[in-house]
């Protein structure tokens, strides 16, 4: 048995189903090639997470029909489910009910757009839910937050509007108002737009060969405007 969960919450990198709010200045084709670095990023730097953290890591993927292109994508060891709902708030809170229901006592949800969040987020997180909180959460530079873990799944956390400005608040709102001990760890950066890829290339340069390395090729390729 392992500690718990590490889940992978991503999409299949298809031109229109992903990174759409960087196209323009990206085309279609040129925002799913780089959500498709990022994942592979996220994915292997996961993996090395989860082994250390004695986590089994999982790819939660949407749409379910998707699973024969991500197959090859996956690093050795990942348990891959697809998700399930009508909305993300519904996918997230049928993925943290899946979790509990294999028996996953700590389960932590990471997005796949966050390929500089660090392991020692994921460390702290798991720390505070061994010393009791039952909701941990990273922000991120929107208002919204790119991990979140939990001792066994409380939905009512997700009946909130997502990807908003004032998710993070009203989640946290929520996990109080549920008498749930609810804290944040240091935040993380969400690659949204290209000024997020900015963001990114201004961080550590020796962080980019552990966590993000093909971003950084990808984001080289695109020809924009941005000094690596």
């Amino acid at each position: 048995m392992t500690r718990g969960w590490l889940i992978v919450f991503a999409k299949a990198p298809r031109p229109g189903l992903v990174k759409t709010r960087m196209s323009p200045p990206l085309s279609l084709d040129q925002s799913a090639e780089l959500y498709a670095a990022m994942l592979a990023d996220v994915l292997n730097a996961s993996a090395e997470h989860a082994a250390r953290l004695d986590l089994l890591p999982v790819l939660a993927f949407h749409p379910p029909e998707a699973v024969g292109g991500l197959i090859g994508r996956v690093p050795p060891g990942f348990r891959l489910q697809p998700q399930h709902g009508d909305d993300l708030g519904e996918r997230m809170a049928n993925a943290f009910a899946e979790a509990a229901a294999s028996g996953a006592e700590r389960i932590l949800l990471r997005g796949s757009d966050s390929p500089s969040l660090e392991g020692s987020v994921l460390e702290e997180a798991m720390d505070r839910l061994d010393a009791g909180d039952d909701v941990v959460l990273t922000p991120d530079q929107g208002g919204g937050y790119v991990l979140i873990g939990m001792r066994g799944p409380h939905p009512e956390l997700f009946d909130v509007g997502m990807s908003t400005r004032d998710m993070l608040e009203e989640t946290t709102r929520v996990a109080r108002s549920l008498g749930l001990r609810c804290s944040l760890t240091p935040p993380a950066l969400d690659l949204d737009t290209i000024a997020d890829l900015r963001s990114l290339l201004m961080l550590d340069p020796a962080r980019r060969s552990d966590l993000y390395p093909l971003t950084v090729e990808s984001i080289s390729s695109l020809g924009l405007d941005i000094v690596l």
